[in-house]
């Protein structure tokens, strides 16, 4: 059911989170629960059985350590987590130690039932409790005023507001549950890597800085949750594109949904004080170089991205080329890897981040990515391919 992992290779230290200064090299456990995840037919879709011992025993073991003050990544309905008691400060810091993670950048914290809000946030409006029925469990972070001492204060990074959520996932769900505390819980990877879809990918970023991994397999979504925050007069203001449409959040908001200013800023490094996450850092990087082609016209992006890619491979380095299905055919490079199809952002979202991890695999060190419509969930792709690409667009 388990095994330890441990990671031998040297620390990479930032200078962004003090933390990292001394890090304490552990042994990390993996509870693999793919084999005991036997599934059963709702009308709410396919759920996990309840009555499997080697499941339940292993989310009570790492919801032990959770409540001890450990730190273990989980998969949800997005991407894998690494998560700790939002309460405790110093299992907090171990999870900004553990990723590199700046300071000034909050955490979202994850609850199992409704009943959690209580004691942990100060209120909820009509809004927030209306998006919080349509959409809890599932892909959506609501910021709500926090309450006093509720959470250490490395999670609200010094705001007087906490990002809240409930996963779609029995796995995420049960293990929260079993550890009877907030969950703060950031993708688990790297500050600044593609975010994990995968255990493996979790292992490859953090064996040796975490105490434990469950493998649940690969996650649903891709990319992670869409956050808002509800103003005084009802409004919605997305804060980061993610899993939840902004036509969705319109069918429930009545007073209508905006997106955040900062959303249009180039890098974000402007912004005195993150309001959610992924908002001011270059993130979801591959270690490549990478740089996305827009324009009107399929033909001259193809065009200008085979330019591109014919420079680099005469300059001696390994390309690659994220494309989507209808456009392959038009490109030459050493690497290729399909978003899927163009009508459906869905597969889009759910390949990228694996895509990404597979160019640092292959030492890809030029990477051209096509960009895709904002519509729908297209507007969480092109947020984390910006991202990714640190706002290098070409435009044709």
């Amino acid at each position: 059911m388990d095994n330890n992992l441990r990671h031998t290779g040297n620390n990479h230290k930032s200078g962004k989170n003090e933390s990292l200064a001394h890090l304490e090299q552990r042994d990390t456990r993996m509870w693999d629960v793919t084999g005991a995840m036997v599934f059963e037919e709702s009308q709410s879709g396919k759920i996990l059985k309840e009555d499997d011992a080697q499941l339940a025993a292993a989310l009570q073991e790492a919801g032990k350590i959770l409540a001890s003050g450990g730190t273990v990544a989980f998969p949800t309905e997005t991407v894998y987590g690494l998560g700790a008691d939002a309460r405790n400060t110093e299992a907090v810091e171990a999870v900004f130690a553990a990723k590199g993670r700046p300071s000034d950048n909050p955490l979202i914290v994850h609850i199992a039932s409704m009943s959690q809000l209580d004691g942990l946030v100060t209120r909820v409006n009509e809004t927030e409790r209306r998006l919080m029925e349509a959409f809890w469990p599932g892909p959506l972070t609501v910021v709500l005023p926090v309450a006093p001492g509720a959470v250490s204060p490395r999670v609200t990074a010094g705001l007087s507001t906490v990002g809240v959520r409930m996963p779609a996932h029995d796995i995420a769900l049960r293990l929260i549950a079993a550890a009877a505390c907030p969950v703060a819980a950031p993708s688990a990877n790297r500050s600044g890597r593609p975010s994990p879809t995968l255990a493996s990918h979790v292992g490859e970023d953090l064996a040796g800085r975490i105490d434990g991994i469950v493998d649940g397999g690969p996650t649903g979504v891709g990319v992670e949750s869409t956050v808002v925050e509800v103003g005084a007069d009802g409004t919605v203001t997305v804060l980061r594109p993610g899993g939840i449409t902004v036509r969705q959040l319109a069918r429930v908001a009545t007073a209508g949904v905006q997106l955040d200013a900062a959303l249009l800023e180039a890098g974000g490094v402007d912004i005195p004080a993150p309001r959610a996450p992924g908002m001011k850092y270059t993130h979801y990087a591959p270690r490549g170089a990478m740089r996305i082609v827009a324009g009107a016209a399929p033909e001259r992006v193809a065009a200008r991205i085979q330019a591109e890619l014919d420079a680099a491979a005469e300059r001696g380095e390994t390309t690659g080329v994220l494309a989507f299905d209808e456009h392959l055919p038009r490109y030459r490079a050493d690497y290729v890897e399909s978003l899927g199809s163009i009508a459906a952002l869905e597969t889009a979202a759910h390949r990228l981040y694996a895509a990404l991890r597979r160019f640092d695999d292959r030492g890809v060190t030029c990477i051209l990515a096509e960009s895709c419509p904002q519509d729908g969930l297209g507007s969480a792709v092109m947020n984390r391919l910006l991202k990714a690409a640190g706002h290098n667009v070409i435009h044709v």
